[in-house]
């Protein structure tokens, strides 16, 4: 319901919007139930009507951020703190705390974000992980390989979306895929430093949507991923069904909540990154803040329950409503260019929205864009995003297919004269 008091009732404090297509629901969301005022790195647009007030600050930047706050302070009573943004985490958990607003420990936030000091606490409470070695240098690399084997996988020690992760097959790979990883940690400056060597996990990916009060955890879904064929670990689709429950996704539950305490995550909406490997389930990540790709969206599609309204509920020191209202499957699939090149063309299926189980059909990218399949520009490689409903997985998947299939795009090789200019 929205939130209709007057001024003088409680803000919640956002610190980064995100991109529309994939955090505009979120922020309507949170607009129906509270005033919410916002912090971000320049002036809103599609933002402002969901908007009580904001500022201009850099997320990244925290004397910058805090000065925003006092600011915002100064016209509003803030009731609490909420960002999504995987690399505004730690200074919202600050902010937070400065405010005396519901959140989570700083240190227990940046020790999520920094995944050597992660990989430690795991260990050291007997969460089940993989095995693991820090990487400053070339030289650790193959220290590295040689201590876990091949394949392993290499990663940037902070970073999200997969970006820089890549899979080590053979010694000849070594100098490559180095370059490869440490590029992508270099993009994120001093959050970015070093990187991670880690022993390749088998099984399907997972993740496992919590909602901690208190110290207490609430499992509200489990989100089913494909990925991409090595060496990248690209996500192609998300898909979040009841149905699906079975003693893997039990065990995989029990292992998150396990990850979460050695970690100290007692509060808000937290998406735990999970293999199922044939020897039982193993952490991957623990990422504070809610799941991206739409998979907080998903959930509601596909059980009722509102993981942004809990999140938004947390920060605001209320209790969520976490009862499922309903039970079906719903599922997102990412189109990806297969050539590089000028996007000509992009289309899909007109009829689509028309469709009951069609939610969405949304093309990302405009005709003349550069395009290149992944791992060249990351998430920002997608031409296309669908959503499907069905009442079982199975038929969830087959619409998935029908939908994903119907995406056409024409690309040509680009006008280099074009592409010198730009």
């Amino acid at each position: 319901m929205k939130n209709s008091n007057a001024a003088s009732s409680p803000a919640l404090l956002l610190i980064g919007s995100g991109d529309r297509l994939y955090r505009g629901y979120a922020l309507k969301a949170l607009a129906d139930r509270y005033r919410v005022i916002l912090i971000d790195a320049a002036e809103p647009t599609w933002q402002k009507p969901h908007l009580t007030g904001h500022r201009v600050a850099d997320p990244a930047d925290l004397e910058a951020l805090r000065g925003a706050v006092q600011e915002l302070a100064a016209l509003h009573r803030i009731g609490g703190v909420l960002s999504w943004n995987e690399f505004a985490v730690v200074h919202t958990a600050l902010i937070a705390e400065s405010l005396g607003t519901p959140g989570l420990d700083p240190i227990a936030v940046r020790t999520c974000r920094f995944k050597p000091a992660a990989r430690a606490v795991f260990d050291a409470h007997n969460v089940p992980s993989a095995r693991w070695v820090p990487v400053y240098d070339f030289a650790h690399v193959r220290m590295a390989a040689d201590h876990l084997g091949y394949p392993f996988v290499l990663k940037p020690a902070s970073a999200a979306g997969s970006a820089g992760v890549i899979r080590v097959d053979s010694p000849d790979q070594l100098q490559s895929a180095y370059a490869f990883t440490a590029q992508a940690a270099a993009r994120h400056g001093v959050d970015g430093a070093g990187l991670l060597a880690e022993e390749y996990l088998t099984g399907p990916e997972a993740s496992i949507e919590v909602v901690s009060l208190n110290g207490r955890h609430h499992v509200a879904a489990v989100t089913h991923k494909q990925l991409s064929q090595p060496p990248y670990f690209e996500e192609l689709s998300h898909i979040v069904a009841p149905e699906l429950h079975s003693p893997d996704t039990d065990a995989a539950e029990e292992v998150a909540v396990q990850a979460l305490e050695a970690l100290d995550i007692t509060h808000g909406v937290a998406h735990v990154e999970i293999r199922l490997t044939p020897v039982g389930p193993r952490i991957i990540e623990v990422n504070p803040r809610l799941g991206g790709d739409l998979i907080p969206h998903l959930v509601r599609l596909a059980t009722g329950i509102d993981l942004v309204a809990a999140a938004a509920d947390l920060a605001m020191g209320l209790l969520p409503d976490l009862r499922p209202t309903r039970a079906q499957a719903a599922a997102i699939g990412f189109v990806y260019p297969t050539t590089a090149g000028q996007l000509q063309t992009l289309t899909t299926d007109p009829s689509l929205p028309a469709r009951p189980w069609c939610e969405r059909a949304v093309l990302e990218q405009q005709p003349n864009a550069l395009v290149a399949p992944p791992p060249a520009s990351g998430l920002d490689s997608r031409l296309a995003h669908l959503i499907v409903t069905a009442d079982t997985p199975a038929l969830c998947r087959r619409r998935m297919d029908r939908a994903l299939a119907s995406v056409h795009a024409d690309i040509t090789a680009p006008d280099t004269e074009q592409t010198a200019a730009a």
